[in-house]
């Protein structure tokens, strides 16, 4: 594929911006490329600037649901643009979106809208922290939660990727507010309560890691981490950020039957658009301000715009169809990547919940991946490489080993045919 607009963007850009980019997993670094520049999205497919057609398993690193450019929320977006973009004030919008959380997400009985998933956790903390009068927190290695400080320790995603899960510029005393324990490791957990008693205020956890590559929950795991948090006065938080409205309509708390204290959403509730939010129950939510003496404010909390392509996507949803098909697009991928592994004899293993998936590079075929010791140090390299190999094959996969690929709703059964296809040809390749 010619990729010559997207180089001389790149080296624009690195001039204006800190690697050429606003996001480091953008960078491509850890796959051993230079990123592509994306001029438009169509349905399931980017085009780059170069005019290159790609099949989009990014999906801006899951909101994107429904594809690219779905009418109806194009067309409600375009209903409030003329009606202004933001006033400082609140809109009856706002309250039909919250609406609609609430119906769907089991632990949610009060919200509040902030502007991004980053928000959402930073002001989860908070809030746990103030109604427990505590300052600790257990978060799990390899689950990122945003670039906050106490969550920038042992991360996973791009600061995987980058080779910080402990960045430059965090406080080692913040840092010791956070205490960290494997994924699915329920003992472990234990241990650092009892380590610490009455000193921890949550755990915040993905209830499905997405940011270390997907990682489901062994059967009864999150059941023990909220009896857990029960047992000793501490709050159980659930990041989803990615898995909410993604894994189902009331989002992995549904899924997995379990209901956490505190939730925390993302762009998925504004179709994509920047916002997110944190709600738990009526009487949690009433310590925040101007109820309670929690505080947590933001000029661009509830943007109209954001909330009317969020009422337009959740309400599609809402209608259930979408997830049986994204329930049937997933498992054909699922079935056509095992089959490349082992018709090529590449040893890997791949895992599934809904619309996100994984193909991890393991020493071992089929080889569980359950919490992030079991990714080996080999398989960044290989997945670099098959990254670039797919990416030629005109498919767009996220890249980091540690991330999760999403499927659209505008996805065919012919797109995953073609994924397939190339699929097992990169793996030859490398």
């Amino acid at each position: 594929m010619p990729h010559e607009h997207s180089d001389a963007a790149f080296t624009r850009a690195k001039k204006i911006f800190p690697g050429g980019v606003n996001s480091p997993a953008r960078a491509c670094r850890s796959v051993g490329a230079d990123p592509v520049f994306a001029a438009r999205g169509e349905g399931a497919y980017v085009i780059d600037i170069d005019g290159n057609r790609y099949l989009d398993y990014v999906g801006a690193f899951g909101p994107m649901i429904l594809g690219h450019g779905r009418a109806e929320v194009l067309d409600a977006m375009r209903a409030q643009l003329t009606q202004g973009l933001s006033f400082g004030m609140p809109t009856e919008l706002e309250s039909a979106l919250g609406a609609l959380v609430v119906q769907s997400i089991p632990s949610i009985e009060r919200l509040r809208l902030v502007s991004s998933g980053t928000e959402a956790t930073m002001s989860a903390l908070r809030l746990a922290r103030g109604a427990t009068g505590r300052s600790k927190i257990i978060k799990l290695e390899g689950c990122y939660h945003g670039h906050v400080d106490n969550l920038l320790v042992k991360a996973g995603s791009g600061a995987m990727t980058l080779g910080q899960p402990d960045s430059a510029g965090v406080p080692s005393s913040t840092a010791r507010e956070t205490l960290v324990c494997g994924y699915n490791d329920l003992p472990a957990m234990e241990h650092l309560f009892e380590a610490h008693p009455g000193e921890i205020a949550a755990v915040i956890l993905e209830p499905v890691v997405g940011n270390m590559g997907v990682v489901p929950p062994e059967a009864g795991y999150l059941q023990g981490v909220v009896a857990m948090c029960k047992k000793h006065g501490a709050l159980s938080i659930f990041d989803e950020v990615m898995t909410g409205f993604r894994v189902g309509l009331g989002g992995a708390q549904s899924r997995y039957h379990v209901k956490p204290d505190i939730t925390c959403l993302g762009k998925i509730i504004g179709g994509g658009m920047p916002i997110g939010a944190y709600g738990a129950s009526s009487e949690l939510m009433a310590t925040i301000a101007p109820e309670g003496p929690v505080y947590q404010a933001g000029t661009n909390s509830g943007n109209p715009v954001s909330v009317a392509a969020g009422i337009a996507t959740l309400t599609i949803l809402a209608r259930g169809d979408v997830y049986e098909r994204l329930e049937h697009l997933g498992k054909a991928l699922e079935g056509g990547l095992n089959e490349a592994l082992a018709a090529t004899g590449v040893p890997g293993t791949v895992q599934r919940v809904g619309s996100m998936i994984t193909l991890f590079f393991t020493e071992q075929m089929g080889a569980p991946v359950r919490r992030l010791e079991d990714v080996p140090a080999s398989a960044k390299e290989r997945f670099g490489r098959f990254f670039r190999a797919m990416r030629e094959r005109g498919q767009m996969l996220p890249p980091s080993q540690y991330e999760a690929w999403f499927i659209s709703n505008a996805h065919t059964d012919d797109d995953i045919g073609s994924t397939i296809v190339a699929a097992r040809q990169a793996l030859c390749e490398i």
